[in-house]
């Protein structure tokens, strides 16, 4: 009997068995995160102590969010992929930036979009940068069932880091 990684890579894209419809959700909110109105009538405006500072704090959540990214991208080499699911022939990787986060490209991406709502200085550009992280992790969640089925040396990995936020969650 199949298992279910050989049924999801025979089934066509359009399916989503893979978590095509993952990656589609991904970039529509960081689209919306980066394009999205950052202001809707009645809210109050972008009130902090220091609105001098966030654009600063911004740049350098952007800058430590790019580098997570990229970090994650070449850590992963031949086993990136664009889906959540596990390309066939990959091996685990839990060197690099994967010694901070199971999902540093996710996390990276998080902490981008913080960085842009600092720096524009947007409450409603901050909400998407919330739903962006609870998107990641439920994306993340469903990653892991497939890599956990694929590797048996996933779990232990899971109990040694992090999910999406180095030492914390």
């Amino acid at each position: 009997m199949p298992s279910e990684m050989q049924e999801a890579s025979r089934k066509p894209w359009w399916r989503g068995a893979r978590g095509e419809w993952f990656v589609v959700a991904q970039i529509a909110l960081m689209l919306l995160v980066f394009f999205g109105p950052r202001t809707v009538l009645g809210w109050p405006t972008w009130r902090f102590p220091v609105p001098h500072a966030c654009p600063i704090v911004g740049i350098v959540l952007m800058a430590a969010g790019a580098v997570l990214m990229i970090a994650g991208l070449v850590s992963l080499r031949r086993g990136l992929t664009p889906l959540p699911y596990p390309r066939e022939g990959a091996e685990l990787v839990q060197t690099g930036a994967f010694v901070l986060v199971r999902h540093p490209m996710y996390s990276g991406g998080i902490v981008l979009s913080l960085g842009w709502a600092l720096y524009v200085q947007s409450w409603l550009t901050l909400l998407y940068a919330a739903i962006l992280f609870a998107f990641a992790d439920v994306k993340s969640r469903r990653e892991e069932k497939w890599l956990a089925e694929k590797f048996a040396e996933y779990p232990a990995y899971q109990k040694c880091v992090r999910r999406l936020i180095p030492f914390v969650y």
